[in-house]
């Protein structure tokens, strides 16, 4: 058998305890840093049973910020996300959990009386196949007059299907379809997506009891302007799930085809000027300032009509058709190859010697470890992604009895106080005339690695130096990436499938969920444990 050690720290990461008739779930909240993140942390504070639920807060905001303030009386743990996105901070949130179920909300939405309640009972009487529960959601409008084009908008919410302002979903759903697609790098479409990909592997989603409120928040005069980037991300979504996505989502039919006509007759009445075509131009523009005028007159009629209100339609709805067509090229050009999302690693395993140190034949002094360059930071950004990391090495020198077992040890207390700590480290103490199932090329390490860390080997990558390293990985059922040193065979590198020229390109590799690696399908060769 091998030897294996997980910290207990290391293990313990975002557990949430539960009570004896609860079901065990895990609330994770993406946050720009907003005021009312403190609002639904004090109601939380209300809600949660005393030392029950633990809250992941994943900052999305890029270093250098002032740090998230979380209420003294309520478990919370804050992670980092490095400003990547909602999507990239929902996936941090939810691969550091540990539960069966994780629940989502955004950091601006406000639970009623009774949520956690009626969360329990959404989660209890989930059948098998159902993957996913939406809460339900209300938006509050003003009583004493009429809501505004921006309240309007956001008042769509409680028409919206999966979105992600409150809905629980199977952590082991989210790991089977990758979780989130990180080229969502804005709050739109990434719930539509997740959802499609979820029912595409036969989950079903379903409507839950519990309600929660999402106030309008100022977003400023500019708002229905930056709200039209959105259209580059349904050119994502046509890219990915076809012309029909939005009927298999429930998404309602956009306005992009009358902004696209705007554009179209604009830029028709200003060739026809050039080309002195005056008749052409004329209809033409007049055709423009009859669609503008359309969709100013649909934005101003159902609103409270106030001068300033008016005063904002006007302005921005002239320049809307023209935003909208402008993302919407933009995101047409940039997802134009765009592969489906297969997601990261949820555990990446890493070879020691040569790897991430220096390979001293049979060393047992931890004062002789030397990093690898580039190591520390590799690590660092696969754990600020919220994958789990880990050491599977070969040391036959205790086997030749050249170290001991505790100097092994030693070494790699040493690596890790180096590096950081590391989820799990399993070590083969074995000669090759041992013939043991654990020494690499043979997939025993790596499959005790994912026992212990409780992940998969198709969730999981091995990163190493040698063909050994790699060959073990697709003999479990994980993803092999070579990384050749000067010691490294020329014949092993030519047989590589994939390779990296070092540790930080071989993590850019995994971290793309979009490559060919695919970590939803990946299945052993396979000799077994």
């Amino acid at each position: 058998m091998p030897t294996v050690s997980a910290p207990a720290d290391a293990r313990e990461e975002g557990v949430t305890t539960h009570g004896r008739d609860g079901v065990p779930a895990t609330i994770v909240v993406p946050t720009l840093g907003r005021e009312s993140l403190s609002r639904l942390l004090e109601v939380l504070a209300g809600e949660l049973p005393d030392g029950m639920v633990s809250v992941l807060v994943v900052d999305d905001r890029r270093t250098g910020t002032v740090p998230i303030r979380v209420p003294d009386d309520l478990r919370v743990r804050v992670l980092s996300s490095g400003g990547r996105g909602p999507a990239a901070a929902r996936n941090v949130g939810w691969r550091t959990s540990r539960t069966p179920w994780v629940v989502f909300l955004d950091d601006d939405v406000v639970p009623t009386t009774g949520w956690f309640t009626a969360l329990q009972h959404d989660l209890c009487d989930a059948p098998v196949d159902v993957v996913a529960i939406q809460g339900r959601i209300v938006v509050p409008l003003p009583g004493d007059r009429r809501p505004t084009d921006w309240e309007r908008n956001t008042a769509g919410l409680e028409k919206a299907r999966w979105i992600t302002a409150d809905l629980a979903v199977r952590r082991e759903a989210l790991s089977r379809v990758g979780g989130f697609d990180e080229r969502f790098r804005r709050a739109y479409r990434e719930d539509a997506d997740l959802a499609l990909r979820l029912r595409e592997h036969g989950g079903l989603l379903v409507s839950g009891i519990r309600l929660t409120e999402h106030p309008v928040r100022d977003a400023g005069p500019w708002v229905s302007l930056r709200a039209q980037a959105g259209n580059a991300d349904d050119q994502l979504m046509r890219r990915l799930h076809g012309r029909d996505w939005r009927a298999r989502a429930q998404v309602p039919r956009g306005c992009f085809h009358r902004h696209a006509t705007v554009v179209i007759t604009a830029s028709a009445t200003a060739l026809a000027g050039l080309a002195r075509r005056r008749r052409t131009a004329i209809t033409a523009g007049a055709t423009t300032m009859l669609g503008i005028a359309q969709l100013a007159v649909s934005r101003i009629g159902p609103g409270p009509r106030t001068p300033r209100e008016v005063g904002r339609m006007l302005i921005t709805s002239p320049l809307l058709p023209f935003a909208a067509v402008a993302h919407g090229v933009r995101g047409r050009w940039r997802h134009r190859n765009a592969r489906d999302w297969t997601g990261v690693p949820e555990l990446v395993l890493f070879d020691r010697d040569g790897t991430l140190i220096e390979d001293l034949p049979y060393n047992g002094d931890p004062d002789r470890v030397r990093v690898v360059p580039g190591a520390a930071d590799a690590l660092a950004s696969l754990r600020t992604a919220g994958i789990r990391v880990g050491v599977i090495t070969n040391q036959s020198g205790i086997g030749r009895g050249l170290i001991t077992e505790d100097d092994a040890r030693r070494v790699n207390d040493r690596t890790a106080r180096l590096l950081g700590p590391f989820d799990v480290v399993a070590m083969c103490c074995h000669t090759p005339d041992d013939r043991c199932e654990c020494r690499k090329p043979r997939p025993g390490l790596v499959h005790r690695a994912c026992e212990v860390v409780g992940i998969p080997p198709n969730r999981t990558a091995v990163i190493g130096d040698i063909e050994s390293d790699v060959e073990a990985a697709e003999r479990a059922g994980a993803r092999g990436v070579l990384v050749p040193n000067e010691r490294t065979d020329a014949r092993e590198v030519d047989r590589a499938c994939r390779r990296a020229d070092d540790l930080a390109a071989a993590v850019r590799m995994l971290l793309d969920g979009s490559t060919p690696l695919d970590f939803t399908n990946h299945r052993a060769e396979q000799e077994g444990p």
